[in-house]
C-alpha cells in the first residue's frame, strides 16, 4: 500500500471515529485552556455571590485556570441569565443560577428573555439556601403569631422587602400572605444587601431572606429573627422554630437552591469535567465550612438529576404563583 493511500485511509478512519464520538473534540480534550467566567446574576453581597466566591479559588486550582466571578445584576437575575444563554457553548461562560432565575421568575412571567430548560445545559446543583423570617426592630412583634396578628389589624401598613420581583423572597412572602390572609406592601430591591440595609434602617419592615445576609444583623441586634423558612429547623439555629410550626401554617416552606448551568449544547465531556470539579471542590472541608457559614448546604448530584429537579421546580412554582395570583408582568 502506498504512503498516500495509507494516509488517506488514516484520515478516513479518523473522520469516522470523530463523527461517531469515539474521539472527543479538541476543545473538550483541552478544556479549559483560558479563564472561566462565573456569571452571578445579582449584585455582590447576596447568597449567590457568596457561593461563587466561596468556591472560586478552589475551583480555579482544580481546573488549572483562573475563575472570574462577574456580577451582572438586574431584572430579578434575568439579565445575567440571558447573557449566559446567548454565550458560546464552550464552557467558558457559566451561570450561577438559582431558584429565582431558573424556576420562580419563569413561572410568573409570560415573556422571558430565555427558556429555563431549552436555553441551558445543567451541570450540577450546588447548594440549598436556608431562609429566615426577620423584622425591623421597630416592628413590635417577637413571634410569627404576633406578626400575623399585628398585620391583620393593620392591613397594608407593613411592608416586606425582596431581592426583586419574581425572586425567592418575593414568592416566600406572597405565599405567607396567602396562607395567613394578611396584606403587606411589596418593596423590591436590586439585591439582598440593599434589602438588609433598609430593614436595619426601618424603611421596610419584614423580609424572608437568606441566613448569610440577615443573621449577622440579627447577632448585632439590628434585626429580629422570628423563624426559619425551611420545612425543618436549621442545624445552625436549632432553637428557632419554623414558620410552619410557629405560625400554625402546615406545609409552609421558604427555601431556595443554586446550581451551575451553561449555554444549551455544552459538550458532554466539558459538562463532566465541570461536574467533577464542583463535586471535588465542595467536598473540601474548608470550602464546606465557608459554605455552611454562609447558610449554604452543599448538595451535588449529576447533570441529569439537576435537569430533572429544575423541571420539577418550574412546575411547582408556576402552580404556586398561579394559586396565589402572583405575576411579574
Amino acid at each position: 500500500m502506498s504512503m498516500a493511500l495509507s494516509t488517506r485511509c488514516l484520515h478516513a478512519l479518523l473522520a469516522v471515529l470523530l463523527s461517531a464520538g469515539a474521539v472527543p473534540p479538541a476543545s473538550a480534550q483541552e478544556y479549559p485552556s483560558r479563564p472561566v467566567r462565573l456569571i452571578v446574576p445579582f449584585p455582590a453581597g447576596g447568597p449567590v455571590d457568596a457561593h461563587a466566591r466561596a468556591v472560586q479559588r478552589a475551583l480555579a486550582a482544580d481546573l488549572g485556570q483562573p475563575v472570574l466571578v462577574e456580577n451582572r445584576g438586574g431584572a430579578s437575575g434575568t439579565r445575567g441569565a440571558a447573557l449566559v444563554a446567548r454565550a458560546p457553548a464552550d464552557g467558558y461562560t457559566l451561570l450561577v443560577g438559582n431558584a429565582t432565575t431558573l424556576a420562580m421568575t419563569p413561572g410568573m412571567r409570560s415573556s422571558m428573555p430565555y427558556h429555563p430548560v431549552e436555553d441551558f445545559t445543567p451541570v450540577i446543583q450546588t447548594v440549598m439556601v436556608d431562609y429566615v423570617l426577620v423584622v425591623s426592630p421597630g416592628v413590635p412583634v417577637r413571634s410569627v403569631g404576633e406578626l400575623i396578628s399585628h398585620a391583620r389589624a393593620r392591613p397594608g401598613a407593613l411592608s416586606y422587602g425582596s431581592a426583586g420581583i419574581g425572586s425567592a423572597q418575593h414568592l416566600a412572602a406572597e405565599l405567607f400572605q396567602a396562607q395567613t390572609g394578611i396584606t403587606m406592601a411589596h418593596v423590591p430591591y436590586k439585591g439582598a444587601g440593599a434589602l438588609a440595609s433598609d430593614l436595619v434602617a426601618g424603611h421596610v419592615h419584614v423580609a424572608f431572606a437568606d441566613q448569610a445576609t440577615m443573621m449577622p444583623q440579627v447577632r448585632a441586634g439590628r434585626l429580629r429573627v422570628l423563624a426559619v423558612g425551611g420545612a425543618r429547623r436549621s442545624p445552625a439555629y436549632p432553637d428557632l422554630p419554623t414558620v410552619a410550626e410557629a405560625g400554625k401554617l402546615p406545609g409552609y416552606e421558604a427555601a431556595a437552591w443554586q446550581g451551575i448551568v451553561g449555554p444549551a449544547g455544552l459538550p458532554s465531556p466539558i459538562v463532566k469535567r465541570l461536574n467533577d470539579a464542583f463535586r471535588r471542590v465542595q467536598a473540601d472541608p474548608q470550602v464546606r465550612q465557608r459554605l455552611q457559614a454562609a447558610g449554604l448546604t452543599p448538595v451535588g448530584g449529576s447533570p441529569d438529576e439537576f435537569g430533572t429537579y429544575i423541571r420539577s421546580e418550574i412546575a411547582k412554582w408556576t402552580k404556586v404563583a398561579r394559586d396565589i395570583g402572583a405575576t411579574v408582568d
